[in-house]
């Protein structure tokens, strides 16, 4: 494959400030340069060039497959991807990377691909992740609302809020608005009309979650947020509800082997139902549809990145809708990925190896017993 030696023309000097805002999607946010022959349909749209950039590197080792495409009213319709590589066989645990679902949060599909690029790259010369492929697959989308993050929207251009559109309502209080509503697609976190059915994106996640991870005796998901906060939490569910969900003792594991494999980390792992509720969440939605078949294992986890840090180093970043949401200086950026590829890669080990850690029996009450006592110390309000 022939390789420009300079970046792509996103990075030419009259878009230098999309690389100060986003990282350029040659060099400055996934590390490499992107092939001359990519065809860029959408040069302001740094982060589906670089998938499309990654796609292609990794074209003989990835199932890559169109799910649907999204109609913007700008151009052509943009694609939205599913990626998978490593063992198909249904016996064999599966982990699924996601990101993009709100359109103002970059940072999250940055990170998705960024570790997808990580695998590639890693082919080319590591017989250590040839074996891991041999006993895991790996399912990836990594850009799930391409149409809003061109238009430069939390929802999608239908003007609905993908995390809010799940078919599941709430029985608790959940916050105005913010919870999800349906008064109107003019106001932030719309669910869509009572009576239609999910958004295409929306049931393209479902559809790939349900064939390939929800097929398995174990799953796990990693959905990559940001804009919560000045800490990085890992949200596991449920959202709908402060009822603790069927595999707190399975989370509680995966938490304590994860302590003890990184002493020196950054993150917080709690229920979200700890910070807010809201109706019509994707995972919740999901891991319902998982206990189904309750001697199967489905965690879903959501890494929700503390865009208030990076606010609070640079307060500028206020004046831009971008700017609450993602780290706009190229080295935060790139201090960004550095972390949370780590934890990405821990949990790929984790859900190849889950037989050694997974507790059963005794040990499995010990971890629901010190679960209970750590994220819900009380009865669980209603």
């Amino acid at each position: 494959m022939t390789v420009s030696r300079q970046c792509s023309p996103l990075h030419r000097p009259a878009r230098r400030r999309n690389f100060q805002r986003y990282g350029c999607s040659g060099c400055g946010m996934l590390g490499g340069p992107v092939p001359q022959r990519l065809n860029v349909t959408h040069p302001e749209f740094p982060e589906l060039a670089a998938l499309e950039h990654v796609i292609e590197t990794g074209a003989a080792r990835l199932e890559t497959r169109v799910v649907h495409k999204v109609d913007t009213g700008r151009g052509a319709p943009l694609p939205l991807y599913a990626i998978s590589l490593g063992n198909p066989a249904p016996e064999m645990p599966a982990i699924g990377i996601f990101g993009g679902v709100h359109g103002l949060e970059r940072i999250g599909a940055t990170v998705a691909i960024a570790y997808l690029q990580y695998l590639v790259t890693r082919l080319q010369w590591d017989v250590t992740l040839h074996q891991q492929l041999e006993t895991v697959r790996f399912v990836f989308m990594p850009l799930i609302n391409p149409g809003g993050m061109l238009l430069g929207t939390r929802a999608n251009p239908n003007g609905v809020d993908l995390m809010r559109n799940a078919p599941l309502d709430s029985n608790e209080r959940v916050p105005m608005l913010v919870g999800g509503q349906r008064i109107s697609a003019r106001l932030p976190w719309y669910r869509g009309a009572s009576e239609d059915t999910m958004e295409a994106e929306s049931q393209a996640l479902c559809d790939l979650v349900t064939a390939d991870l929800l097929t398995r005796n174990f799953a796990l998901a990693v959905d990559c947020h940001s804009g919560f906060g000045v800490s990085d939490r890992i949200w596991f569910p449920y959202a709908h509800t402060r009822t603790p969900f069927n595999h707190l003792a399975e989370i509680h594991a995966l938490k304590d082997i994860f302590y003890r494999t990184h002493l020196h980390h950054p993150y917080i792992f709690e229920p979200q139902s700890r910070q807010y509720l809201t109706h019509g969440d994707l995972w919740d939605f999901l891991h319902l549809r998982g206990c189904e078949t309750p001697e199967r294992t489905f965690l879903p986890l959501t890494l929700e990145m503390g865009s208030w840090r990076w606010i609070k180093k640079n307060p500028r970043q206020l004046l831009s809708r971008h700017g609450m949401f993602n780290p706009l200086i190229a080295h935060r950026q790139q201090r960004v990925l550095r972390r949370h590829l780590s934890l990405l890669d821990f949990l790929s080990r984790a859900s190849c190896s889950y037989l050694k850690w997974l507790p059963q029996g005794e040990a499995r009450d010990d971890h629901h017993a010190r679960a209970m006592a750590h994220w819900y110390p009380s009865p669980p309000a209603t």
